[in-house]
């Protein structure tokens, strides 16, 4: 994965403490996981319910508005009452934006909403039995609010809303003196089309829009589960992913390319000495000095504990040895903790790829291999597989 990829990840943490050469340059560092969101979880569930409420005010707005129309055109044949009219007027216009105040200012802005949906059912029914169960107006009343119940709660929400639905429909067609008139007149079809066109296309839009906000946040799920939450470098499965897929790149085209080993030195005293927290400190500084010392097309991960590994694709040794000589002069030039006074270097094993490997895990054993004689050679210092190609800290 390449450095841009973690943009969105890296950008949710604050910048560590490192100084040293180019630390104006540097990128941000991230802490650890536990600090990604600054809000508890509780209002981060708060903050969903009221996005929940903000989405079900608009749909509703749009859903009664344009019910209001086809309860309009039959209570315009039938000669309904002043009165009537004044409750659709309330229904249809006003009771969008008292719902959405009374959910919102709840303790559990969600089951408010859920308990107004149900009102929105239970006033259908009313208006069903009210309209003496005119065919198409009934029709796309049930039908749009059996819709819009599914899309937020499922069949199950459907069904308990479906009661509510009947009960209402039964108690105002009994006050009613259940009147039955199926009978659609043209005026009356045509009152609803506004209804049967608008509402689905704005029900779909709302839908789609939440599967992509869905879709997205799956993507950065995916990439943060390939992310070591100490570094915000890869971590050691998807970096070994990488190690192997340059490596059959290379067999494949002949493609130069190389690997970089690095390993803190004596991290263990640093660790017993000045603590745990300054050793994450320590690993965090020296993770962003590598992701400054590299391309933007080298592959960086944590290897596992103080050791680091750099893929470098279309690099061939010398220039290999120059970019881990960068990396080591780089470290040894900073300071790290946050009173800036820990001070650190690294040992550093480069190992070009081969025809002759068969694994990724052949290829990171060399890198090791030239590692261990860094480490052997006294630390500070850079060491390859070859000798004679080697360059000393």
């Amino acid at each position: 994965m390449r450095k841009a990829a973690l943009n969105a990840y890296t950008k949710a943490y604050a910048r560590g403490p490192v100084a040293g050469p180019g630390a104006a340059s540097r990128r941000p560092v991230p802490h650890a996981a536990g600090q990604v969101f600054s809000m508890s979880a509780q209002s981060t569930a708060s903050q969903e319910d009221l996005r929940f409420v903000r989405r079900l005010r608009t749909l509703r707005a749009i859903g009664l508005g344009l019910g209001f129309l086809c309860v309009a055109g039959v209570l315009r044949q039938n000669g309904a009452p002043p009165l009537l009219w004044a409750a659709l007027l309330f229904n249809g216009f006003a009771w969008p934006h008292l719902a959405y105040p009374l959910a919102r200012r709840s303790r559990d802005p969600q089951k408010a909403e859920m308990r107004n949906l149900v009102v929105d059912s239970a006033c259908g029914g009313i208006w069903i039995a009210l309209m003496q169960f005119n065919l198409v107006p009934t029709a796309l009343f049930v039908t749009m609010l059996s819709m819009d119940k599914i899309s937020v709660g499922g069949w199950r929400f459907l069904a308990r809303t479906a009661a509510a639905q009947a009960i209402a429909c039964l108690a105002a067609a009994a006050l009613n003196g259940f009147r039955f008139l199926p009978q659609s007149s043209t005026a009356e079809v045509l009152w609803c089309l506004p209804f049967l066109l608008a509402y689905p296309l704005a029900v779909s839009s709302a839908t789609f829009a939440l599967a992509m906000k869905v879709r997205r946040q799956n993507k950065l799920l995916r990439e943060l589960n390939r992310i070591d939450p100490l570094t915000g470098l890869l971590n050691r499965s998807s970096w070994e992913d990488s190690v192997m897929n340059e490596l059959l790149r290379h067999q494949r085209i002949g493609r130069p390319a190389a690997l970089m080993m690095v390993d803190i030195d004596r991290f263990k005293t640093i660790n017993d000495q000045k603590g745990h927290p300054v050793g994450d400190e320590v690993i965090r500084g020296v993770a962003a000095l590598i992701g400054a010392a590299v391309r933007d097309i080298d592959i960086a991960g944590r290897y596992g504990g103080d050791e680091f590994g750099v893929v470098l694709p279309d690099t061939d040794l010398q220039q290999a040895l120059a970019t881990a000589e960068r990396v080591r002069k780089a470290v040894e030039g900073g300071s790290f903790a946050r009173d800036g006074r820990q001070r650190c270097t690294v040992s550093i094993g480069v190992a070009p790829a081969g025809a002759d490997m068969d694994s990724s895990r052949d290829w990171i054993s060399r890198a090791d291999q030239a590692l261990y004689r860094a480490k052997t050679r006294g630390r500070n210092c850079v060491e390859t597989e070859a000798p004679s190609l080697q360059a000393t800290g």
